[in-house]
């Protein structure tokens, strides 16, 4: 491979000015020796970053950050570990792949499958590549009954995921079969946890029910106004988009804790641990609050101002993973035309695109397509991130179970020390 290189073109990785200089797709994919397509799943597995440049078509990528991913891969080559001795994060799935603007869960188009399926059944799918038409989960009376009782104690001020991680902790105290990891038992876990993340919240609708689609009960614990047929759909839609997608920072975290042999109740408290990040499950309550403030002062100029005046991003656009638009937002847009009184919402998150675009070209992702749900339908702005959580806990249990698959303790990147050298003398 050295000398293959050494008697081609200069590689505009290494040698002077290449530091701070970005690398087109096209370039990229050439120094790696792979297709366009395979630098974006680097991207989505976080080996890669990638920076929209601004007036350009598509992203750029560090070159130095190249070269380390092409001195790593070679390495691999050579026979590293999954986990490669420099840390090297790649993880082999079958779950999800993101490419360019779609994704996919075990090969069939993510947004279709969340539009004609249940999330339930989609969930399914992603556990056992099977479809279970109709199929509903329930939740023993037993977990519930200490989740609930768990989650009574908290204080008033307490978020959606300080709930719902003290009801997994609940629901696992009630398990004495918990560290039972074969596929059977994890799978009898999922379909029992879920439905008692959901029961044990506090009901908002008085008129709320324990049984039936799981969409139908996580919304009466949202909001107070009872739902028509398209609310409900969005929502249900909006679980089965996000499902899974990819290794993502929470599901990272999952992983590992699955690659120690953590439990399931355990290894989904981790992904809750980190879901609650400004970047990540809780986004959607920035856009939540930046869609009322645009719909207060009734366009979006001044709104999007005040970020930018602040030096925040504004919430709700762009995603390093999609060039264009975010599919799951265009997925919930689409339905969001047939809820009733969802239009000014609707009118005010496109007004913030377009005011947004006019400096930078970023495209409205899917915590933006959600706070236009929770803000139609009357719900708190952490409502996003209950979704998002409840949804995603499916994901991260399939996740776990491909980790229990491999072998225990790989997710042990090595640590790169930069620190004094040593022996260094006692401190006195």
């Amino acid at each position: 491979m050295r000398d293959q290189e050494a008697s081609g073109p200069a590689d505009p990785t290494t040698g002077p000015g290449s530091e701070g200089r970005r690398l087109s797709t096209k370039e990229t994919a050439e120094l790696l020796g792979v297709k366009p397509e395979t630098v974006y799943a680097y991207v989505s597995r976080g080996q890669l970053s990638s920076r929209r440049e601004t007036g350009g078509r598509g992203s750029t990528f560090d070159a130095r950050e190249v070269a380390a991913l092409a001195r790593r891969n070679r390495r691999d080559a050579a026979g590293s570990s999954a986990l490669g001795g420099a840390g090297d994060l790649s993880v082999r799935t079958r779950l999800t792949l993101i490419d360019k603007d779609r994704y996919y869960y075990r090969g069939v188009d993510a947004t279709e499958l969340a539009t004609r399926h249940s999330y339930e059944e989609v969930a399914e799918w992603l556990w056992t590549g099977e479809l279970r038409p109709g199929v509903t989960f329930t939740a023993p009376e037993e977990p519930v009954a200490a989740a609930r009782k768990a989650v009574a104690a908290l204080p008033e001020h307490s978020g959606p995921v300080d709930r719902l991680r003290v009801v997994a902790v609940a629901a696992a105290t009630v398990d004495p079969l918990r560290f039972d990891l074969s596929e059977e038992a994890v799978l009898g876990t999922a379909r029992t946890l879920i439905p008692t993340l959901v029961a044990a919240l506090p009901p908002v609708l008085r008129t709320h029910r324990d049984s039936g689609a799981l969409a139908q009960r996580l919304w009466a614990r949202l909001t107070g106004r009872s739902p028509d047929e398209a609310s409900l759909r969005v929502l249900d839609t909006a679980l089965g988009l996000l499902v899974d997608h990819d290794l993502a920072a929470s599901t990272l975290a999952v992983r590992v804790a699955a690659s120690a042999r953590a439990h399931t109740y355990a290894a989904v408290s981790a992904g809750l641990g980190v879901l609650e990040g400004p970047f990540h499950g809780a986004a959607s309550e920035l856009a939540h609050r930046l869609l009322l403030d645009v719909l207060d002062r009734g366009t979006a100029v001044p709104a999007i101002a005040d970020e930018l005046r602040a030096g925040r991003r504004v919430p709700g656009l762009g995603h390093r993973l999609y060039p264009g638009e975010d599919p799951r937002a265009r997925t919930l847009f689409a339905l969001l035309e047939d809820v009733p009184g969802a239009a000014p919402a609707l009118a005010a998150a496109r007004d913030i695109e377009a005011t947004t675009a006019r400096h930078r070209p970023l495209h409205a992702n899917v915590d933006l397509a959600l706070a236009v749900l929770t803000v139609a339908s009357g719900m708190p702005a952490s409502a996003g991130e209950t979704v998002f959580a409840v949804a995603r806990t499916a994901g991260w249990i399939a996740h776990a179970l491909e980790e229990y698959g491999e072998r225990p303790l790989r997710m042990r990147p090595s640590g790169q020390y930069v620190g004094e050298r040593p022996p260094r003398p006692l401190p006195e």
